[in-house]
């Protein structure tokens, strides 16, 4: 169980973004402590794809502030999201299918030594991280079109962890995956947590949802509409909060201030 008393490693405060006339976040609050999975849940339009995107930088929010480690920063790109150690793997994966699992693992962060390509090194070490990770795959020298759907997620997981980040975003990892795929994936989510680092997990399968969770965010119309304690909710709860049964005053309240949380 994470220690949600602690300080976040992220927190969002009073985020809002617009986009013309279209009001896609509004003063949404989000919090993400070491070694915790935080669930973002919502139907299309509540605005989970433009809350990550200001996290990971592509969007800069027009209110609000995004706080790291107890101090508000700036992210003003994607590479800014980088440094501070917030890492994104997007739906799409943008994995080259051409290249092997190292080349992959690797693409943009290459290890050089005078210059060239150090393949053994880069080789040593994804060796070692897809052994810790316990990612299953035949050879690291495979090309990733050879992958499955389940293998090709982990790959862009593991990718995402070359840097050592404090946080991973995943969009819909579990998007399109068979049952033992999608087990893989959701294996693999439980032991980033285990790493002890924060994990947002953005999701529309509440089977999903419910297996990996310590904490539920649910986004509507641009809003928070309720945090649940993925322990101790169950799925009706959370569809509710999505759909808008429980869109009242009461829940609202309890939105801006997260059972726990003063």
């Amino acid at each position: 169980m994470p220690d949600t008393t602690s300080q976040p490693v992220l927190e969002l405060r009073g985020v809002s973004k617009r986009f013309g006339a279209v009001q896609a976040l509004s003063g949404v609050d989000l919090a993400v402590h070491a070694g915790e999975v935080v669930a973002l849940v919502g139907d299309n339009g509540a605005g989970k794809s433009t809350l990550v995107k200001a996290i990971a930088g592509v969007n800069q929010p027009d209110e609000g502030e995004i706080v790291w480690e107890g101090s508000p920063v700036g992210i003003k790109g994607p590479h800014d999201a980088q440094k501070l150690g917030i890492a994104t793997v997007y739906q799409d994966l943008a994995l080259a299918d051409n290249l092997d699992v190292v080349g992959n693992l690797f693409l943009g962060s290459e290890i050089r030594k005078a210059g060239i390509l150090d393949e053994i090194a880069m080789e040593g070490r994804s060796r070692e991280l897809l052994q810790t990770l316990s990612i299953r795959i035949p050879s690291v020298r495979i090309p990733v079109a050879s992958l499955s759907g389940g293998q090709r997620q982990t790959v862009a997981i593991a990718r995402s962890l070359i840097g050592d980040p404090k946080v991973v975003l995943l969009d819909e990892p579990t998007a399109a995956l068979g049952v033992e795929q999608t087990a893989q994936v959701l294996d693999l989510v439980e032991r980033l947590r285990d790493r002890n680092l924060g994990v947002i997990l953005i999701s529309h399968n509440m089977v999903d949802v419910m297996a990996v969770a310590d904490t539920v965010a649910v986004l509507r119309l641009g809003r928070n509409n309720g945090f649940f304690d993925g322990h101790h909710t169950n799925e009706q709860e959370i569809i509710s909060a999505i759909t808008g049964a429980t869109d009242n005053a009461v829940t609202r309240r309890a939105a801006r201030h997260p059972e726990g949380q003063e």
